[in-house]
């Protein structure tokens, strides 16, 4: 029921407003905060366990749909494929190199991690000629559904600096 003051409307400022209805805004905000997180970390999940069943089948057309348009590689090291390789374009020429260079072979996805910004997978490869058995760490942001930047950690940068200075 709405009762008529004559023509005054009552007006709060904002410390009013905020002193009666904090509680219920700061809730509101925590609820809505932890339901993105959750979307988040349930997207991440879903996006590196689709990219490892892929990888680990050997699928590369599923592999390489996993790639946002404006991937972002980030190679750590000292070799010509070290740095940030932007773009579909860009990030495929690298990793085609890369494989190339290094004659990988997937062994085992250990583990799928994801975070609360952030996923990682921990693999295992063999590289070289003769191979060696190296831990990877791949660490991923995702955005649309798609692997958005992908940070590559190697257990022995060294031998694959080594390997990745070889021309292919």
């Amino acid at each position: 029921m709405e009762r008529q003051l004559g023509d005054c409307t009552e007006r709060i400022g904002a410390r009013q407003w905020w002193s009666r209805h904090r509680p219920e805004a700061l809730r509101l905000l925590a609820e809505r905060t932890y339901n993105n997180l959750v979307a988040e970390r349930d997207e991440t999940q879903r996006v590196l366990r689709s990219y490892a069943d892929a990888w680990l089948a050997s699928d590369l057309e599923k592999v390489l749909a996993s790639y946002h348009d404006d991937i972002e590689l980030h190679y750590m090291g000292n070799s010509p494929l070290a740095g940030t390789h932007r773009g579909r374009d860009a990030a495929f020429t690298a990793l085609g190199q890369a494989s190339v260079r290094t004659q990988r072979r997937l062994i085992a996805v250990e583990d799928v991690l994801v975070g609360d910004a952030l996923g990682a997978l921990i693999a295992v490869e063999d590289l070289g000629d003769p191979p060696q058995r190296v831990r990877r760490i791949l660490l991923y942001r995702v955005q649309d559904e798609k692997l958005r930047e992908c940070w590559l950690f190697d257990e022995n940068q060294r031998f694959v600096d080594d390997l990745w200075s070889r021309e292919g």
